[in-house]
C-alpha cells in the first residue's frame, strides 16, 4: 500500500478554483444587487457601467422585506452619497416626465438626505430639479415633510436650504403653494406636530431659532392640545424658547410700527401736494 504522499503533493485544494475558472455556467450576482452594493461602495464608476448595461434598473426598487421599495436615488440619498446622486440624476433618475420617486411609506429622496442631515445632498436636489422646491411640501403616510424630519434630527443648514428653496419657488408661484414657506411651516403629522413640536421635543435650539424668524406659529397645538413650547426638552430649553418667541414678537412690533410710520408720512405728503396744488389753481 502506498499513501497519496509517496507520490508527492496533490492538488486536491486547486479543483474549486479551476472548475470555477473554466466552468461557463459559473453562478453570476443578480444585476440589481450589484447595483445597491455599487452605491453602499461609494463607486460612481461602477453604478455608471452597471446602468449602462442595464438601462433598465436606473430606478432599481429594493422589494426585500425591510427595503421599503426605495430606490436608487433613495438609497443614496440617504447614505449621503453626492457623486453617486448626481450620477443618477444625469442619466434621467426622477426627472421630467417622470414623477419624482416615493417608496412605500411615501418618503421621497430628499425627505431621506434631510433626514440624515446630508447637507450637499440636499442642496443638489432642491436646485437641479426643474421643478425646484416643488419636492419639499411632499408628505409621506404620516404626514411629514422634508422640513418636519430635519427639524427632527437637528440639521439647522439642511432646513435652512430647504427654506430658501420653498421661498424661491413661492416668489414664482403665489404664496398660497402648497410648497411656499407659510404653507410648509404650517404642516403637521396626522399627530398634529408641526415641525416647531419636532425641534422643540429633540431640543434643538438653533432649528428653533430658524423656524421662529421663518414664522412658524408657536401658539400652534397638536391633536392633545399641546403647543411646541410644552414638548421642550429642558428647563433651559423651555427658557431660551420663550425668549426667542418674546423677540420674535417685540421685532414683529417694531416693523409695524414703522410700516405705520411709513404709511403716515406718506398720507401726509401727499395731502400737501394736494393743498398746494388747490392754491396754485387758485
Amino acid at each position: 500500500m502506498h499513501s497519496d504522499q509517496d507520490f508527492g503533493p496533490t492538488f486536491s485544494h486547486l479543483e474549486p478554483l479551476i472548475w470555477n475558472w473554466f466552468c461557463p455556467e459559473r453562478p453570476q450576482i443578480d444585476p440589481s444587487l450589484r447595483l445597491r452594493r455599487a452605491i453602499h461602495a461609494s463607486d460612481p464608476l461602477l453604478v455608471s457601467r452597471i446602468l449602462k448595461s442595464h438601462p433598465t434598473l436606473l430606478h432599481n426598487p429594493d422589494t426585500s422585506p425591510l427595503g421599503l421599495s426605495n430606490t436608487s436615488l433613495h438609497l443614496a440619498c440617504s447614505l449621503g452619497y453626492l457623486p453617486i446622486v448626481r450620477v443618477l440624476l444625469s442619466l434621467g433618475h426622477d426627472s421630467p416626465p417622470n414623477s419624482i420617486s416615493l417608496n412605500e411609506e411615501h418618503q421621497t429622496p430628499l425627505m431621506l438626505a434631510a433626514r440624515e442631515g446630508h447637507t450637499e445632498v440636499v442642496h443638489e436636489l432642491c436646485s437641479k430639479w426643474e421643478w425646484g422646491g416643488r419636492s419639499i411640501g411632499f408628505r409621506d403616510l404620516r404626514g411629514r415633510d422634508a422640513v418636519m424630519e430635519t427639524s427632527r434630527g437637528g440639521h439647522d443648514t439642511c432646513l435652512q436650504i430647504l427654506l430658501t428653496f420653498a421661498g424661491q419657488h413661492s416668489e414664482h408661484n403665489d404664496s398660497t403653494s402648497s410648497n411656499s414657506t407659510e404653507r410648509i411651516l404650517e404642516n403637521a403629522d396626522v399627530d398634529g406636530n408641526t415641525a416647531l413640536h419636532f425641534a422643540s421635543s429633540n431640543g434643538h435650539l438653533l432649528v428653533l431659532r430658524t423656524l421662529l424668524a421663518a414664522g412658524a406659529d408657536a401658539e400652534r397645538r397638536n391633536v392633545w392640545s399641546w403647543t411646541p413650547v410644552a414638548y421642550s426638552a429642558t428647563v433651559q430649553a423651555e427658557v431660551y424658547f420663550k425668549g426667542l418667541v418674546a423677540e420674535v414678537e417685540r421685532r414683529k412690533t417694531v416693523r409695524r410700527e414703522v410700516e405705520m410710520q411709513r404709511e403716515s408720512k406718506a398720507t401726509a405728503g401727499s395731502s400737501v401736494r394736494l393743498v398746494g396744488a388747490a392754491d396754485g389753481e387758485a
